[in-house]
């Protein structure tokens, strides 16, 4: 399970498994999504799965995280989302009204996001051989000209941002998986991303670097940025903001709010000298409205990620082995 967390083990699946069989340039690029160019057009292209559990939680269900996962990462290399293909593997037994529910959340977050479901796929699997609903889905959009984002750009001096308040998602799920109550209603952060990075865009077409920490948080993503730029990222704790609710969980459960799972923030590493006016875009749009500076990148301790605390110290912020959770998207 925990190769499947978005941690150390996922990334030694990929680098020892998929990446020698797949091996081939636009690959190595590893990012949210490959931008390959067809024709004239630059295009944004991801796929990825959904195997929740819950299919229903506070804030969403396994249909419009679906979409909104794929649409951000989309968004994550400054596309304009298109179009969806959709695949769901559903076990028999599964209410038909379940499917539908599903279906339905689907349909009304690629209208929310302005992406069309273009194509699909249906199949069915024995009884005890799945958990419901699982599903898959892919996307393309157009890259505007003149925007280069992946994670290769970070570079010492840029600021970095994060769209809103952490590990909502995360808690959100713990809370109706295991029935646990933080005396507050924690609901998840799942949104579409695109027009919050166009908004950014508006600003700069230099963006450097734009990741939607899911699996794994905020602490996987910064440190796959600062592996594949080979630059050091230096957070500052108190800067980073985390509702009161999923602070006292994680106090609760002995977790780091760094490592727990979102579903509608994204992370962007931008030039100093934009970068005020880049998070000043950011909290004018709703997805955005919490935006926080919470950092820098740095010559130091290439590949590394350190947090300075509250109390004046330093500490280093790993990449995680596996997911606290599975099964979190």
């Amino acid at each position: 399970m925990g190769h499947g967390g978005g941690g150390a083990l996922s990334a030694e699946l990929v680098d020892g498994v998929f990446a020698p069989a797949f091996g081939n340039p636009v690959l190595a690029q590893l990012a949210d999504s490959a931008v390959v160019r067809l024709g004239a057009a630059r295009l944004a292209f991801s796929t990825d799965s959904y195997v929740v559990r819950p299919l229903f939680f506070p804030g969403g269900c396994i249909g419009d995280l679906a979409v909104n996962g794929t649409v951000n990462d989309l968004a994550m290399s400054g596309a304009v989302p298109a179009f969806l293909s959709t695949a769901f593997v559903l076990e028999e037994g599964v209410a038909m009204d379940v499917v539908e529910r599903v279906a339905g959340a689907v349909g009304a977050a690629a209208r929310a996001a302005g992406v069309t479901v273009a194509t699909g796929d249906t199949k069915v699997v024995e009884s005890g051989h799945g958990d419901g609903v699982y599903i898959t889905t892919s996307g393309i959009g157009l890259v505007p000209d003149g925007v280069d984002i992946r994670p290769q750009r970070a570079r010492p001096g840029d600021a970095v941002l994060v769209s809103g308040p952490i590990g909502l998602h995360g808690v959100a799920i713990m809370s109706v998986r295991e029935g646990l109550e933080f005396g507050v209603d924690v609901a998840s952060d799942t949104a579409p991303l695109a027009g919050l990075v166009e908004a950014m865009l508006r600003v700069t077409p230099d963006i450097h670097v734009l990741r939607d920490p899911t699996r794994g948080g905020l602490a996987a993503s910064l440190n796959e940025i600062a592996r594949a730029s080979g630059t050091g990222v230096r957070l500052t704790e108190r800067a980073v903001p985390v509702p009161d609710a999923v602070a006292n969980a994680c106090a609760f459960l002995g977790l780091d709010p760094l490592y727990v799972a979102n579903e509608g923030r994204l992370v962007a590493f931008v030039a100093r000298e934009h970068a005020d006016a880049v998070l000043a875009a950011m909290r004018e749009h709703p997805q955005g409205a919490g935006a926080a500076l919470v950092g820098e990148c740095v010559e130091d301790h290439p590949g590394m990620v350190v947090v300075s605390t509250g109390l004046g110290g330093t500490r280093v912020v790993d990449m995680p082995l596996g997911e606290q959770l599975p099964r979190i998207c």
